[in-house]
């Protein structure tokens, strides 16, 4: 397993949302095809396929727990990442 597999499988399981790097889950969004902007300390990512709107910010290094949730949420309701979606 790649570290963006083991970084989405995580995600998934939901067992340490505190505990996930931000550049990681940066890195994550992006190859799965997000667009990204940023504005001050907001990462904003947006996806043509996705109504939600990803707004992340990171605290020491590490993404927001709520945050999380919310990547979790859009990546479960839009089947993102999965072996047939986006291969990582």
């Amino acid at each position: 397993m790649t570290q963006q597999d083991n970084l989405l499988s995580k995600i998934l399981l939901g067992a340490s949302d505190a505990d996930i790097p931000f550049a990681q889950l940066w890195q994550l969004l992006n190859k799965l095809g997000f667009d990204e902007r940023i504005r001050g300390g907001h990462y904003i990512f947006t996806k043509k396929s996705v109504e939600e709107i990803l707004n992340l910010q990171h605290k020491k290094g590490k993404a927001k727990p709520y945050q999380v949730k919310k990547v979790r949420a859009v990546l479960i309701k839009y089947q993102l990442g999965g072996q047939d979606n986006a291969p990582l």
